[in-house]
């Protein structure tokens, strides 16, 4: 489901990243948003592609998915 997205406890503690690099996947959704554009990003990490941007939007959506309860 999220091929880009790689754990691995030897890189940035196991935290999520892509394609195994030393990016983390908090590091550019924080970036986005802020207001960075992907562009901008890829500017400043010219390992990343655009895949890598939209993988790690759509893996932090699906973390904050909630579900609500009724108590």
């Amino acid at each position: 489901m999220f091929g880009r997205i790689t754990f691995d406890s030897k890189i940035m503690g196991g935290r999520a990243c892509i394609r195994g690099m030393r990016i983390p996947v908090s590091v550019i959704v924080g970036q986005i948003a802020h207001g960075a554009t992907f562009e901008e990003i890829l500017e400043g990490y010219p390992d990343l592609e655009k895949e890598d941007i939209q993988q790690a939007l759509e893996y932090a959506a699906w973390l904050a998915q909630e579900e609500v309860h009724s108590t």
